[in-house]
């Protein structure tokens, strides 16, 4: 899925509607094994496979806070911004781990834009994410993130 190219002048005419939607990433057990590491949250659910296999998902499963930290891949992979020199993540009002992340699946964030403000010298946007997992009947995570970005 290619980029989806605008100004940042020319996202407020977007507000209330989905502006983009990312490509797929997979979320192999390499990549919860680094992130246990890195975070040093080595519950079983996520790290163990062959005890996992007897949980309720019947695998081990990406830690919510591993779905959440993909925004930012999710999201550069999703715009390219032809007016911003810089981009800054603001933060976040709402965040729901809703489903599992299942190692192995892949997942992808749609992004509707919420709110867009004028900043001195660029703008404050606020985005509704749903992150959905391939194959799966309802999203796995959403949220309400903000970044703010400049011309």
């Amino acid at each position: 899925m290619a980029k989806t190219s605008i100004s940042l002048r020319e996202l407020e005419s977007k507000v209330g509607q989905e502006v983009g939607i990312s490509p797929w990433v997979e979320m192999s057990q390499e990549r919860i094994d680094l992130f246990a590491k890195a975070t040093e949250d080595f519950q079983w659910i996520h790290v163990d496979p062959a005890r996992a296999k007897d949980s309720p998902f019947g695998s081990t499963i990406a830690h919510g806070f591993l779905t959440l930290s993909m925004l930012p891949k999710l999201s550069e992979s999703t715009f390219e911004f032809s007016d911003r020199k810089m981009g800054v993540n603001y933060g976040l009002n709402r965040v729901r781990f809703t489903a599992p992340v299942p190692a192995g699946a892949k997942i992808r964030a749609r992004f509707t834009l919420a709110r867009y403000e004028k900043l001195d010298g660029g703008v404050q946007v606020t985005w509704n994410v749903s992150i959905e997992r391939e194959g799966g009947d309802k999203p796995v995570m959403i949220a309400e993130s903000i970044g703010r970005h400049y011309f």
